[in-house]
């Protein structure tokens, strides 16, 4: 690992320590049907009401990058929940075996519906939990997952995609989530063709898109990790330091807007 690749998880390391000093974290378990689920929440416990912010993980599953996400989002104000979309808090090793959990969401909408719902419906256990006032972000996977929870008119006032897929479900009407996409110019994953057919899409559902592209950033953009991680199992995919503080930026601007006002 790079000097400058150690600084930066030292850094995130460091940042999710002093941000856990004034936030409440732990895991919880919740039922999706039959399957157990293992989400994680982070929130500020001297507040009383909180706006909600659900995040979707990428398809490694909801592993300590996503938990740390949570961890800032709470640090932000925001009650944050990192779904299980796999359930039994189940963590993917190796790129074959992400790619079969995940496409067992990707080819069951009602299935990634219904898990959505489940981490949702948990939310009853926490009244310091602002259900009228949420939205859901997601990492890859994840950003596709909030996606299609937006196309399928899910209860979220906004949605936010960090370099995840454009693909899925034809929307049921118009979209009424407002949409930043924040995605990587470079990144190999998301043609041309797919982002000019989402557009399209987007607009004849009369949604509220802001779509930005981050020059030189891949597939992975926002995760320290990435870079690594590519290199282990052959993947296009970087950590971009500059796209992914401005993401992060253009995230909370655009959240604050909307659930803060």
């Amino acid at each position: 690992m790079k000097v400058k690749q150690i600084f930066v998880v030292i850094v995130f390391t460091l940042l999710s320590a002093r941000i856990m000093a004034h936030n409440e974290a732990k895991q919880v378990e919740y039922k999706s049907g039959d399957v157990t689920c293992k989400g994680y929440v982070a929130y500020d416990a001297h507040k009383s009401k909180m706006p909600v912010v659900l995040i979707i993980h990428e398809w490694w599953g909801c592993n300590d990058y996503v938990q740390m996400r949570a961890n800032m989002l709470a640090s932000l104000g925001y009650f944050a929940f990192a779904v299980d979309m796999y359930g039994n808090g189940i963590i993917a090793t190796t790129p074959q075996e992400a790619q079969e959990y995940s496409t067992k969401i990707y080819s069951n909408s009602a299935l990634m519906e219904e898990r959505i719902q489940a981490a949702i419906d948990k939310l009853k256990d926490f009244p310091m939990a602002d259900v009228n006032n949420m939205a859901a972000i997601g990492y890859c996977f994840g950003g596709s997952m909030v996606l299609n929870a937006a196309k399928l008119r899910m209860p979220f006032k906004a949605v936010v995609s960090f370099h995840g897929g454009l693909e899925g479900d034809s929307p049921k009407g118009d979209v009424k989530s407002k949409i930043l996409v924040c995605n990587g110019a470079s990144d190999k994953f998301v043609s041309s063709e797919s982002i000019a057919k989402f557009k399209e899409e987007m607009n004849k559902a009369h949604a509220d898109l802001t779509f930005i592209d981050y020059p030189d950033a891949t597939h992975a953009f926002t995760n320290p990790a990435a870079t690594e991680i590519g290199k282990k199992f052959n993947m296009p995919i970087t950590y971009n330091a500059t796209a992914d503080k401005k993401s992060w930026d253009d995230m909370k601007d655009f959240l604050a807007k909307i659930l803060l006002k």
